[in-house]
């Protein structure tokens, strides 16, 4: 895997799996390629000489991880395990006579690279993911979309969307008599997501006199315009942040690289009761049903007219929130999908309910 505890999709795509490994008797470990303290400054501007540091630092435990391999029957690929260069660390496992299961919830065949970490993108190999994919034993992916492109290497690929666990992410308590926040929950990496969003928060400024932006995991500012409050994302205040928001946003650009993200943002924000509107890009369209668990929206206008519907109605609110809450326990929650994270482990041939390895 890639990134520690500090990366969503490693907390949400292996981490909260583990207590469930357990009760299997399953032993694991796991290998981040970047520390927390590379993950840091991983995605802020400049800090180069720590990033080159703490790559090199990635490359000599990678390497460390290559001779233990033995160790394991199952060898479990999340993402990548390294960020540049050839498939080598993952082809170590195959050569050993590993089985491996690669896991992955973004287009990481495509180009990309965040707008942090320009300079890193002629080093990216993105081929290599279709030959991880070709040698592997099993596939899971967070979306048709990923499963779509899998399936031209390998038929052994199992959806298995971006879970939630819904004992910890609850509905809040509506607190009346303040502000109508309208927040977003993101990173570094979807930050640009939201200009086109500038003109509609300054229309709906100008309409309602009670409403406020909340941004979190990232500096946005609008010019001329005070009600915008952002703050860098935490683990610690993340339900708290959550919580504090009325409605809940999930602005996209429709392109290859939009239409691979597994919507949890949208799932996020449902399984805490706040009603969301959602470009209806890739997997948005099948978590969202317009007007029922939900809203998309395309155009300003869309966006405009939507979220003053929210804003107005304190009832429609609590109507979609309950509904998205439903959505996600049915469908997209932690208890929902562990029983087929547990099958593909234990299909994998080699497996034996003692030894899982984690080696990226």
């Amino acid at each position: 895997m890639p990134y520690p505890s500090e990366g969503a999709s490693n907390r949400y795509r292996v981490e909260q799996y583990l207590p469930f490994l357990k009760k299997e008797a399953i032993k694991f470990s796991l290998h981040p390629f970047w520390t927390k303290s590379a993950y840091k400054v991983l995605y802020r501007n400049g800090y180069y000489f720590r990033k080159f540091f703490f790559f090199f630092a990635g490359i000599l435990f990678r390497t460390i991880d290559v001779f233990s391999i033995f160790r394991y029957d199952v060898v479990f690929i999340h993402r990548e395990a390294c960020p540049v260069g050839s498939a080598f660390f993952e082809s170590a496992a195959f050569f050993l006579g590993r089985e491996v299961i690669f896991d992955f919830d973004d287009a990481i065949f495509l180009p990309s690279s965040s707008r942090c970490n320009n300079f890193v993108e002629k080093f990216k190999n993105p081929g290599k993911v279709a030959t991880i994919i070709k040698k592997s034993k099993y596939v899971i992916c967070g979306n048709s979309f990923l499963a779509d492109f899998s399936l031209r290497y390998n038929p052994s690929v199992v959806i298995i969307p971006t879970p939630i666990d819904t004992t910890k992410y609850s509905p809040m308590i509506a607190t009346d008599n303040r502000p109508t926040i309208i927040g977003w929950m993101g990173s570094a990496t979807t930050l640009d997501f939201l200009d086109p969003m500038k003109n509609v928060f300054t229309v709906l400024s100008s309409l309602f006199n009670d409403v406020e932006f909340k941004i979190i995991g990232g500096a946005f500012l609008i010019p001329g315009l005070s009600r915008v409050r952002s703050k860098s994302w935490s683990f610690a205040d993340e339900i708290d942040d959550l919580r504090s928001m009325d409605i809940g946003i999930m602005p996209m650009p429709d392109n290859d690289w939009t239409r691979g993200k597994c919507g949890f943002k949208a799932i996020l924000y449902m399984s805490m009761g706040i009603p969301c509107v959602c470009s209806p890009v890739g997997m948005n369209k099948e978590i969202i049903i317009n007007g029922s668990n939900g809203f998309l929206a395309t155009t300003q206008e869309d966006w405009v007219e939507k979220l003053s519907l929210l804003i107005k109605d304190s009832a429609l609110r609590r109507k979609l929130g309950n509904a998205g809450r439903k959505t996600v326990e049915e469908r997209y929650s932690l208890k929902a999908n562990a029983q087929k994270y547990l099958e593909v482990l234990k299909n994998c041939k080699k497996v034996n309910c003692k030894r899982y390895g984690r080696h990226s």
